[in-house]
Formats: C-alpha cells, structure tokens, sequence
C-alpha cells in the first residue's frame, strides 16, 4: 500500500517515526510524501505541552479530512498523545482507525494491514519497545545527517514535566547495539550524527557503561562530526567537557536546557542550582571548551515566577550572552506536580515576559553572529534552498538542526553531505550568508 507518515515532535520521536517506516519498508509497503497520495495515513504525535497536543489534534483532524477527500482509506495514530490520552482519543475521534502508544513501533506493519481489511484496532502492550534489537530504519533527514537515541525514558522528576509518566523510567541501550547502529549509518554515508536521549548525560549508569566510553568509541569510528544534545546541568563532568575539547570530531557544542536560573523558580520545578552555580557552570564550561556554542531554554511564567526571579533571568541572559536560547511560556500539564502549585501565572504575564526575553536574546543572538562576519567557518551542506536553487542551505558545527539558525552559500557543485570551508559575509538575528573557499584560496 501507499503510506503517509507525519511525524511531529522531537528528534526522539523522529527516531521512532524512522522505525516503524523500516519496518513498513521491509513489508513491501510503499512510502509517499504526499499525504494525499497516500491509501494509509500515520500520525506520530507529540504530547508534552499544550502547543504540541494542540498541533497533534490539528493534524489528526486535517489528517482524517483526506478519508472524505482523498485516497486515504485508513488513519493510524501513535506516540506520545496516544500513550497519555488513549480513552479520550479512542471515544471522540472516531475517524481514527487504530490507535497505539509509544511502545509498538514493531507492530505498526500489521496494524496498518488490519486497518486495510476493515478493522478499527486499540492496541497498547505493556513491554516496552526493545531498542536493542537491530531494527530496520529509514532516513527522513537526508542521507548526511541522523540522530542516534541511545535510550528512553527519564528518572528526573521535574514538576512541569510530564516524560517520565509516558515514556517510563530511563532504560538506556546496550553500548554493542549504539555502536552496531551508529557504524551502519556511519556505511550508509551520514556526515553527522547527533546523540540523543532525554537525558543524554545520564547515558549508561543503568548498564554498566558512560556518556564519556560512549563518545569516545563513537569518535573513533571516523564520523566527521558528532553532536551531543539534551545534557543536563549536574551531568556536566569536567571528564565530559575535557572529552568534547580534545577529541576533534566531537563538535564543540553543548546542548544545556536549564529551564531558568533563580533558585526559588529552581527548587519549585524539582531541578537543582541557582543563578551563581549555573554562572559558574557556564564560566567552566567555557573554560574547558575555548570557542564552545552553547545552546539552552528556559521557561517563562512557572508558578510563583517574580518579578525579580524573571529579572534574573533577564540579567543572565544579558551577562552570559549564550549563543543560541529558546524561550518558552509555562504549560499547565494534567498529572505534572505543577499543576497544584499555587501562585500560578496569569496568560498576559507569560506572554509579557516571553516577549521580553525574546527580544534580549535575539538582540545577543544577532550580536554574537556579527562577530563572525569575516571568519572562515567549516560548514554542512543540506540541501538547496526552496527560494532559489542557486543556494544550497548548511550549518557550521555552531548550528544545531531544526532548533539554530542556517548558513546561505552559492550553491556551485555543492551536494548535500558536503563539509566545506566557507567565508562569512553577512549575518542576521539567526541565519548566516556566506560564500566557499576552495583549496587554491586556502593555500
């Protein structure tokens, strides 16, 4: 059959979406692009907060739309909304014909062929998913690039959060099975590869191995660029940071969601430090790392936030400068311990403060990129520019994919995968304009 896939959500979903169409491949099925070609239709949804579960809602109804009008004879919906809100979806969008949860990547093949013959299928196991197996997979992210989730689930207990509740405990991967997936990708041509788990820093403690053993093996097979994201703040070992300086195809960036830096905001979301010991945490790993991108987000708006508590924040993010933040408003998440604190936030006040913080930092963001006008950077090449395919679209290893800005350069004979030497030209908020240097002007 012709099947359509919309994956929504975070790069740990993406990997699952990449699961089930191996396994789909590997069933003869044919995958399209175009959801409106499509005979089966399969939703992978998000649902962490309230933008993500509205977004997931949407796109199930757009999506069910295409059984009135198009070819769609099947609609089948996964992931994270279908793990925490099965009843609910199951009783009041009939026009979904199967619904599964988190757990049941393997079984997305026969479900899609019972929805085919007519069946209307719940299905929800209570094993988790084994990641050890050797699975099949399909790039959604081009043949340069794939993320590596090297486990699942989180032991943290952050009050706004609600992962632990859907994806279960932590249960990390074999260091064999990481290392046998990532040398396939490395044989299948990928360029880069970005390691992710929910808490990637916390990689191994369940299986007798380490973050620092994982890295070390996976640069030495021979990838050129290695990105590590989602770290966590008490994780950052100066062993970690000593291994990202020294070793140089582990990409100098560090991936740090701190979620916000006053310490009475901090102990309210269950998460440790306070605004001195993330300065010196920032302090130290810039020190260990010179020239080191750092990314982090933050949460505006948590109950019993103060004025003063958000100026911290403010104050930070004017004084440290960090590369590359996302800002976000508080979400009130059912059965997150957040959700009965008290002194919660009014709509106004959220959308006040992130406003306010978004215009500090992109005003920091456009300044540190500036400061790179006239340098040579090595860059990623992608893929050419949907407004002119005499652009190609890269990243410098300062860019993380999806969530940091770009780099333009005239496309030439670049392809995507190439990693090439480009001069800097012009800068913006968030994106880069630039042009390559070949080897005669290197020399």
């Amino acid at each position: 059959m012709k099947i359509g896939v919309v994956s929504l959500g975070c790069a740990k979903n993406l990997v699952d979406t990449e699961i089930v169409l191996g396994f789909l491949s590997d069933r003869q099925h044919e995958i399209v692009n175009d959801a409106r070609q499509a005979e089966i239709i399969i939703v992978n949804t998000c649902g962490f907060i309230e933008d993500a579960k509205e977004e997931s809602i949407n796109t199930i109804l757009e999506m069910a739309a295409l059984k009135e009008n198009g070819r769609c004879k099947g609609l089948v919906v996964m992931g994270c909304l279908s793990q925490r809100y099965t009843e609910e979806l199951w009783a009041e969008i009939p026009e979904i014909d199967a619904l599964v949860g988190t757990n049941e990547l393997d079984l997305v093949s026969e479900i899609v062929e019972q929805v085919a013959s007519g069946e209307r299928v719940l299905k929800k196991t209570d094993a988790f998913f084994d990641y050890n197996q050797a699975y099949p997979r399909m790039s959604t992210t081009g043949s340069h690039f794939a993320y590596l989730k090297v486990a699942e689930g989180c032991n943290h207990s952050c009050a706004f959060c609600v992962i632990p509740a859907i994806r279960g405990k932590r249960r990390s991967r074999t260091l064999e099975s990481v290392l046998a997936e990532a040398q396939r990708l490395k044989e299948q041509g990928v360029r880069e590869l970005a390691v992710v788990a929910q808490d990637t820093t916390a990689y191994g403690r369940d299986v007798g191995t380490s973050i620092v053993e994982l890295l070390s093996r996976l640069a030495d097979l021979g990838f050129p660029w290695i990105r590590l994201l989602y770290t966590y703040p008490t994780s950052i070992t100066d062993e970690l940071l000593e291994l990202l300086s020294e070793r140089t195809n582990l990409v100098k960036y560090v991936d740090l969601p701190l979620q916000h830096v006053s310490g009475n905001v901090l102990r309210n979301m269950r998460r440790p430090g306070d605004y001195e010991s993330t300065r010196e945490l920032i302090k130290r790993i810039r020190t260990k790392i010179p020239g080191v991108t750092i990314r982090s987000s933050f949460i505006v708006g948590f109950p019993g936030e103060t004025e003063e508590d958000f100026q911290q924040l403010i104050t930070f993010l004017e004084t440290e400068r960090l590369n590359h933040v996302g800002i976000f408003k508080y979400s009130r998440e059912e059965n997150s311990t957040a959700y009965d604190l008290p002194n919660q936030i009014d709509d106004d006040t959220k959308e006040a403060r992130y406003r306010k913080a978004m215009r500090v930092q992109q005003r920091i963001s456009e300044d540190l990129n500036q400061e790179l006008v006239g340098k040579r950077l090595q860059v990623l090449m992608e893929y050419p520019s949907e407004e002119s395919e005499l652009v190609m679209i890269g990243r410098h290893q300062g860019q993380a994919p999806d969530v940091d800005g770009v780099v333009y350069v005239g496309r030439g004979t670049l392809e995507p995968g190439d990693i090439v030497t480009v001069n800097i030209t012009e800068a913006h908020a968030y994106d880069l304009v630039g042009e390559e240097i070949d080897e005669g002007e290197l020399a």
